[in-house]
């Protein structure tokens, strides 16, 4: 499909279709949210939208259980099987020191091997070996991402010295390192024996390009 990867890197999915909402559980206080409204949003709205969503709750202090509980009972209400919201439920469950559950969730996410032209998979195992401190498995998902060939055929913007100049919507250009999510896997590698959530952060990165 010549437009796939360019989704990929821009994470947009489409929404499925509406079940019924899992029953709430109690939230800790400075965690209440509108779940009914919430869980209404379109998936592109629910999981993509970085100031609204499942994040907006995420970033307040103590809510990151809560967030990915919403995420969790999202995919359910929806019947979504969407790889990105089992990822996302990982991450935070990650950032909330819930290893083994993210680690479950992240083995969801995986790509089928003949649509992962963007290395995600390795990017995912990458990600659980970081979560289990398996470095030589690390350093292995490293190599295999590293080694992705960057495709001519997508419609994506010529490869430069490793960047990709994504054109956006609003006339500015994002510079993008090839292939996908091999800056966040060198902050793991830099940042091997710290927590999940500090190793992601940039600060834990390669210089933006």
């Amino acid at each position: 499909m010549p437009h796939r990867l360019v989704l990929i890197l821009s994470c947009t999915l489409l929404a499925s279709a509406s079940q019924a909402a899992p029953p709430q559980t109690a939230v800790p206080a400075g965690c209440e949210h509108d779940r009914a409204r919430l869980l209404a949003l379109d998936e592109n709205r629910f999981d993509q939208d970085l100031d609204g969503g499942w994040r907006t709750l995420a970033e307040k202090p103590g809510c990151k259980l809560v967030a990915a509980d919403l995420i969790r009972d999202y995919r359910q209400a929806h019947g979504n099987d969407a790889g990105l919201l089992y990822w996302h439920e990982a991450q935070v469950r990650a950032f909330a020191g819930q290893t083994g559950a993210a680690i479950d969730l992240m083995k969801k996410s995986r790509s089928p091997a003949q649509a992962d032209a963007g290395g995600w998979n390795a990017y995912v195992d990458a990600s659980i070996a970081f979560l289990r401190r398996d470095r030589p498995a690390l350093d292995k998902a490293r190599q295999e991402l590293a080694a992705v060939p960057f495709p001519t055929d997508q419609g994506l913007p010529p490869l430069k010295n490793g960047i990709v100049e994504m054109p956006m919507e609003d006339g500015k250009t994002m510079k993008m390192r090839w292939p996908p999510n091999i800056d966040v896997v060198d902050g793991f590698v830099n940042c091997f024996d710290k927590p999940y959530e500090q190793a992601y952060a940039n600060a834990c990165r390669p210089p933006a390009p």
